[in-house]
């Protein structure tokens, strides 16, 4: 495993801690310490002027701009823009000059550097000695929160310190809305200033005419501030003396407020009153407020790894980024690949919330927040079937978008706007998933169904027919595996087509026969002829091809697979590694090597329909030639190795998985954290080594330690029961909070009251 990240950051259970200053680690500490609420977030650039490398970013969920299309040359279905959640407002500046001289830690001398993330609360503090050019020493602690509880409140605390002499301190709190995207594709500015007051600044994104506005209300003690406010900048001033080892602090409390929840012209005004009623409850009150809601927060989904510290760490720093991301409070929202830790992928929604995210807030969250993204989905329905238009399909056929934050496709790189289309199966399998888990068969009546068809129909148009053959087949896809582009018949592609039109007709059935109002408006509102339609479904699904190589008892990834050179993954020099930032796309496409799960994606989601030695052939054979080039394999490589009882590969997948920005395995923890796929870290431990799956409605666990674990607890919310797992060396143990419910332990049926013991 790379040690490098773990040299330079603490192992502790609930804290990420730096405990040197290194310049050339700034971007890769900023991602890694960055902070979220939901609905806002952003890195952990200093607060006071630093003129070494950085990447500001501070941003408001689902605030976006239409950044023009930049291809060197233009296809026929073509996005026209590339959707950017945006670079907004610096609201946490506080400039420091003591004696007249600038603090600035790429210019000044740091004797002692501290910075941590309490997990547990979600503060940021930052403690720092340095020695000025002047030869002055003076002591900065920066602690930082945005509120769980006031949404639209961030809270800076900012002290100063002399060490060895009395020294006069400036402070200059301020917001800097004159910022720009640094993936801007053509350089171009994405906000433009509406007003600027006093106190406040409120600007609009240009195109897209989202407005917000920005507040701050400060304190500071014994001083009086004066305004330097200028367009774009809202800044203020104080000076104050202290002698040595006399403390100036300064509270700042920012309102940040936008047109998604307020009327333009009212902007300005709310974002004051955040900002004044957080003054009013003061640093001390908001932070107690802030312990409270992270402590409620974690209650439901805390996992208690036992004799691993490194593990622990990793676990918790995944879901603690996962719930800072998204809390389900806004439909509108969704869970980008980055979250609120850089600009790469925009910030906007990607197949992983389905496919990864899903379950994770499902069990953690409840049934209604697992709803809510569904429901996003479903609200952009008719975007999806506009999509389909795009690209020649008819009669309300949907292509759900790779990239999106409004339905609107926006990606623009052919093999994956045109043919990474497996990305409508995942939303399939996220209705199917839903259904099993919460046992809520009404949101097929409300929205599910309406979807599947929609995906049917696409499907059913995508298949061709093969006289050659005499069997449907799949042509010119992108499967999950992106080292591989314009393939036919991609088994995973391909099943999970089957299986989607499948399980609509299935959805069909129930809505006709449970609620037949429904499913009369469903027929009439989407020209739904379930008889014509599922025929055709089920005749695609019978006759369907997929490749498959009888001598090694395996699915064939896709059509000449087995043509290429079959080097493995161990062989590759490590000089070489990760071979996307060494080989050149052609010799990559060439190669037999696999970036993610692709036939083990579709073994991993219907892991029901094939048997043990099914997946231990296509595991041993896959499994050695993936790189885990992409965030979201080792996780899925990970389940499926525990459920074949490989404990010592799915631990090393897992760390992979736990760790892959703690220890930066691909070198790009600068460009952001990889959210969606700490999704993935919470199933290698829950159904990995927990073994939770839900067979015939029921759910199961069969969990398995790995070596060195003393023991691992783990909660999930089960149809409104909190169950807590427990599993030590020869035992499990399970504890219901709420009413009882029928369980199987190890294929042990039990209905469990209040709390079960079941040796190991």
């Amino acid at each position: 495993m790379n040690r490098t990240m773990n040299e330079y950051l603490k192992i502790d259970p609930w804290k990420i801690v730096e405990e040197r200053f290194d310049a050339a680690r700034m971007k890769s500490s900023e991602s890694l310490f960055a902070l979220g609420n939901g609905v806002m977030g952003g890195r952990a650039n200093f607060e006071e002027r630093y003129t070494g490398p950085t990447l500001q970013g501070n941003y408001i969920g689902g605030v976006y701009y239409p950044d023009k299309t930049r291809v060197g040359w233009w296809k026929n279905g073509y996005p026209e823009y590339f959707a950017k959640v945006l670079n907004a407002a610096f609201w946490i500046g506080v400039d420091i000059s003591i004696d007249g001289e600038t603090l600035d830690a790429a210019q000044v001398e740091v004797l002692d550097f501290y910075r941590e993330t309490d997990m547990r609360r979600s503060v940021l503090t930052r403690r720092m000695r340095v020695r000025m050019r002047s030869g002055a020493e003076v002591a900065v602690e920066a602690v930082r929160f945005l509120s769980l509880a006031r949404r639209e409140l961030g809270v800076v605390s900012y002290s100063v310190t002399p060490l060895d002499r009395a020294a006069e301190i400036v402070f200059s709190p301020h917001i800097d809305a004159d910022v720009r995207n640094a993936d801007a594709n053509y350089d171009e500015k994405f906000w433009e200033e509406v007003a600027t007051e006093e106190d406040a600044v409120r600007s609009r994104t240009k195109k897209s005419g989202f407005e917000a506005a920005w507040a701050q209300a400060v304190t500071l003690e014994g001083a009086e501030f004066r305004c330097e406010t200028t367009p774009e900048r809202v800044r203020h001033r104080a000076a104050v003396r202290r002698g040595p080892g006399e403390r100036a602090t300064l509270y700042k409390y920012a309102g940040i407020c936008s047109s998604l929840n307020h009327a333009p012209d009212d902007l300005v005004a709310a974002a004051r009153a955040v900002a004044a009623d957080g003054r009013a409850a003061g640093f001390e009150a908001l932070l107690r407020e802030q312990e409270e809601a992270w402590a409620a927060r974690w209650h439901r989904c805390d996992i208690r790894i036992e004799g691993d510290a490194a593990a622990q760490q990793g676990i918790r720093f995944c879901i603690f980024m996962l719930l800072q991301t998204y809390t389900g409070v806004d439909t509108r929202l969704n869970i980008g690949p980055k979250g609120f830790t850089g600009e790469k992928y925009g910030g906007v929604t990607y197949w992983d919330t389905e496919a990864y995210c899903l379950p994770f807030y499902m069990a953690t969250a409840g049934r209604e927040v697992a709803r809510e993204l569904l429901v996003y989905r479903y609200n952009q329905l008719d975007k999806a079937i506009e999509n389909a238009a795009k690209l020649g399909f008819r009669d309300g056929a949907a292509l759900y978008p790779m990239v999106t934050i409004n339905g609107e496709e926006c990606h623009n790189e052919w093999e994956i706007t045109f043919e990474e289309i497996h990305r409508n199966g995942a939303i399939a399998h996220a209705i199917r998933n839903y259904v099993r888990y919460t046992g809520d068969a009404a949101y097929l009546a409300e929205g599910g169904l309406e979807v599947l068809v929609a995906i049917a129909r696409f499907w059913a148009q995508r298949i061709t027919w093969s006289e050659a053959r005499q069997r449907y087949v799949m042509l010119g896809v992108t499967g999950p595996n992106e080292y591989e582009n314009n393939v036919d018949n991609n088994w995973y592609t391909s099943y999970i087509a089957c299986w989607s039109m499948r399980y609509a007709a299935e959805a069909a059935a129930w809505v006709r026969e449970h609620r037949p109002e429904a499913y009369a408006r469903i027929c009439a509102k989407r020209a739904f002829d379930e008889a014509a339609e599922t025929a055709v479904w089920a005749d695609i699904d019978r006759r369907m091809y997929f490749g498959e190589d009888r001598e090694r008892g395996i699915f064939l990834q896709q059509d000449g697979y087995l043509d290429k050179e079959q080097l493995l993954a161990r062989d590759l020099d490590p000089a070489e590694r990760p071979i996307n930032q060494h080989w050149s796309w052609d010799r990559i496409l060439r190669s037999c090597l696999i970036k993610q799960a692709d036939v083990l994606q579709g073994l991993y989601f219907f892991g029901d329909d094939f048997d043990r030695e099914t997946l231990r052939r296509n595991f041993d054979f896959y499994e050695p030639r993936t790189v885990h080039e992409s965030s979201l394999s080792p996780c899925v490589h990970a389940v499926l190795a525990a459920r074949l009882g490989d404990m010592a590969k799915a631990y090393e997948l897992y760390l992979r998985t736990a760790r892959l920005d703690l220890d930066d395995y691909n070198r790009e923890v600068g460009e952001g954290c990889h959210v969606t796929s700490m999704a993935g870290t919470w199933l290698a431990v829950v159904e990995g080594f927990g073994g939770m799956q839900v067979r015939d409605g029921v759910l199961c666990f069969a969990p398995r330690l790995p070596e060195g674990w003393r023991s691992l607890e783990f909660r999930v919310d089960y149809r409104g029961r909190v169950l807590t797992v427990r599993v030590q060396p020869g035992r499990v143990e399970v504890t219901n909070e709420g009413a009882p419910v029928e369980i199987v332990v190890l294929d042990r049926s039990v209905r469990l009251v209040d709390r079960i013991e079941i040796a190991l």
